[in-house]
């Protein structure tokens, strides 16, 4: 699975997710917008149509959907942070980039890391398995050592986060 990038969009710096899928463009649409797909791979389930304007409730925080083009570009925003996902046809299947524009002070390696885990949860459901949270993260921690080497950030921070998940299960 390709890695995650780090860059700027609008001032803000912002992770690129790239993934070239062997499934069909409305296939990995359900997967991205319906709340029954998303439970099985997704941080959270998002309760929505998706229809532009809804707004999103969770967690004690808030957002709000920003773009619906079915079947090529789901965005939203929730808690200050921005989310896109950009579907393309392409000869075997589709293209998928999901993007999270976030603010400073985000840990860019540990976000990067758990967005990775998710994503090869997305890659199981589509090939029709499951891939529990738990079994996706068991790599989060070599994948956070690659992302802070990558983007040139402290991995202490995320090295501490990791030690103290652990020790919580």
């Amino acid at each position: 699975m390709n890695d995650g990038t780090l860059e700027t969009i609008n001032g803000r710096p912002a992770l690129r997710f790239c993934r070239t899928l062997r499934h069909s463009i409305e296939r990995v649409w359900r997967a991205v917008s319906e709340p029954a797909e998303l439970e099985n791979w997704f941080p959270a389930v998002a309760p929505w149509t998706p229809a532009v304007g809804e707004k999103l409730e969770a967690y004690g925080m808030s957002g709000e959907v920003t773009e619906v083009a079915e079947p090529t570009r789901l965005a939203w925003d929730f808690n200050g942070d921005d989310y896109s996902f950009d579907l393309s046809p392409t000869a075997d299947g589709c293209e998928l980039v999901f993007i999270h524009v976030f603010t400073e002070g985000t840990p860019a390696a540990q976000t990067a890391a758990g967005w990775h885990s998710y994503l090869a949860r997305l890659d199981v459901l589509l090939s029709g398995g499951h891939l529990s949270e738990l079994e996706a993260h068991a790599s989060w921690g070599e994948a956070h050592e690659r992302y802070a080497a990558n983007f040139g950030v402290d991995p202490e921070p995320g090295r501490k986060f990791w030690a103290d998940f652990q020790a919580s299960k």
